[in-house]
């Protein structure tokens, strides 16, 4: 008998949902083999007939699906049981649950989250802003920014910006040489809006630099590899976070969602603080 476990994946919508949380659930255990099937725009009750002959075909077979359609949803859980398949829905009780105490009915609508509102053409715009802005370009308008990111070079400011922007966050993010590649506006009036310094072990940016020389086949500039010059710059620049009151995260064992999920944390603080 295989110990494969055979993962059906069935959305009404793109499925990235549904994936997202699969990654989720099964980083929470360990040893375990799967292969996963994802049926992506499900909204027939024949298209789900296909997929549970399937399954039922399989050896261990297990179905996680989001249909908001509740009659979809009850033919599906319905039929699974009668084919004696495991079946889980992953936002039935939680929009349920919501329901109640929104005191409002959902909309029930496939692809609801992708819906073209006002919160959409922000990310959007908040995207353009933060690639505009990027690695200190455009530094005149850093007042526009809902948060900016200041690090000596390497420190994960980019890929940070970008994913605060998917968030809806513009952000500018600005390299430090030294202080005074940081803008006047900026010096003058350091909590204009949410400031966030970046910083990592010396020896990790040692090592992130070298990597990036070598891809861009560089080699005479060995001040910016070499391990005591980045000491003293990683000590400058934590004296001058110091020195404006800015916050500091040190990106060394952290991803990039884990650094933004800590920058929006700070951005509320700050936002509770200038209120």
């Amino acid at each position: 008998m295989s110990n494969t476990y055979q993962i059906y994946l069935i959305s009404d919508s793109t499925g990235e949902t549904l994936d997202r949380i699969f990654l989720a659930l099964k980083a929470q255990f360990l040893n375990i083999e799967y292969k996963v099937h994802s049926y992506s725009f499900t909204r027939t009750e024949n298209q789900i007939l296909k997929i549970l002959e399937d399954a039922k075909k399989n050896e261990n077979s297990i179905i996680l699906y989001t249909i908001v359609d509740n009659n979809l949803a009850k033919y599906l859980a319905n039929a699974s049981e009668d084919k004696n398949i495991p079946c889980f829905g992953v936002l039935g009780n939680l929009i349920l649950n919501f329901s109640k105490i929104l005191n409002q009915k959902a909309t029930h609508e496939p692809s609801g989250q992708h819906i073209l509102n006002e919160e959409y053409y922000d990310r959007i715009e908040a995207i353009q802003f933060t690639m505009n802005h990027d690695d200190g370009n455009l530094i005149n308008e850093v007042n526009k920014s809902d948060i900016i990111l200041v690090g000596v070079s390497r420190t994960s400011k980019t890929p940070t910006s970008i994913y605060l922007a998917n968030k809806g966050f513009k952000t500018s993010n600005i390299p430090l040489v030294n202080e005074n590649s940081l803008p006047e506006s900026l010096k003058k009036n350091p909590q204009m809006t949410c400031v966030v310094g970046l910083s990592t072990e010396p020896e990790r940016l040692a090592d992130l630099r070298k990597n990036r020389m070598n891809s861009l086949k560089e080699t005479e500039n060995i001040q910016y590899t070499d391990l005591e010059t980045i000491k003293r710059e990683v000590l400058e620049a934590k004296k001058t976070f110091q020195k404006y009151k800015w916050p500091l995260i040190d990106v060394t064992r952290k991803s990039v969602e884990e650094t933004a999920a800590s920058i929006i944390k700070i951005h509320e603080i700050y936002l509770n603080n200038v209120k």
